[in-house]
């Protein structure tokens, strides 16, 4: 249920048919950490050459609004014996497990060992930007989602796989993310052959219809991009650059984020 009214209708409409007990499934339980030697966590000191990590908490703020039990394991190091023992507990405690960090190229050299020792990963790159190095796969019993370490790839590879993939572990049927059609305000460049997530903000036309605005840098390490947007412009896998005009897909962030 998404909301506490959703959960009064279902309440009152089971009272009205006399029925004093539903049946329910318990909410996943999903695990989640950072990688990387230079992240700090939120409080701590800054020191040089350090980084603070804000993959963890949006994260943890978007497994919270999907309605899962969140269980928050930190930052895990760059060392091979840290990450196989962050691998095999969180796949112990939990239904599926969510990592940032640690699967673009280069980084995975160690990854892929330790993964080779404790699971099986479908797939480590996805044909999208951002958000191309991903990793899919097991750990034990549990789900693995390899996410990037760059935050804005973090929160586009979570919303579009991560969400539903969890939605069928909880035995929802996912629903399609809504899309309208919005005049791009800009040209776009885009390279055909992935599928590419602009963030943007909407606003009526004068006709009526929405215009779609890039917030400046699309760089998937500049969250700024996302805190200002209110939709996703989706630029699919063929298509080309876009012309200022141009009729584009957009995903409103509205009871998203």
């Amino acid at each position: 249920l998404d909301s506490p009214a959703e959960a009064s209708v279902v309440a009152g409409l089971a009272a009205s048919l006399g029925l004093d007990s539903l049946p329910v499934r318990r909410r996943a339980r999903v695990a989640f950490f950072s990688t990387g030697d230079e992240l700090l966590s939120a409080g701590e000191s800054p020191a040089p050459g350090k980084v603070y990590d804000s993959n963890r908490y949006t994260i943890h703020a978007m497994l919270t609004r999907l309605g899962v039990e969140p269980v928050d394991l930190g930052v895990v190091r760059d060392r091979p014996d840290a990450l196989e023992a962050a691998m095999r507990h969180a796949a112990s405690v939990a239904d599926a497990v969510v990592s940032s960090g640690g699967v673009s190229v280069g980084e995975a050299d160690f990854t892929r060992d330790v993964m080779a020792r404790v699971g099986d990963v479908a797939f480590w790159t996805i044909a999208m930007r951002p958000g191309r190095p991903m990793a899919f796969g097991r750990v034990g019993d549990a789900c693995y989602f390899g996410l990037p370490g760059n935050p804005v790839a973090v929160m586009v590879t979570f919303l579009f796989f991560v969400r539903e993939a969890l939605e069928r572990l909880m035995g929802a049927e996912p629903r399609p993310l809504p899309r309208i059609r919005a005049r791009s305000s800009a040209a776009v460049r885009k390279r055909p052959g992935r599928t590419e997530y602009q963030r943007a903000t909407l606003s009526p036309g004068p006709d009526g219809f929405y215009d779609a605005t890039i917030t400046g840098s699309q760089g998937s390490g500049v969250l700024r991009s996302m805190s200002e947007a209110d939709c996703m412009m989706v630029l699919g896998h063929a298509q080309g650059d876009v012309a200022a005009g141009d009729w584009v897909d957009v995903i409103p962030f509205r009871g998203l984020l």
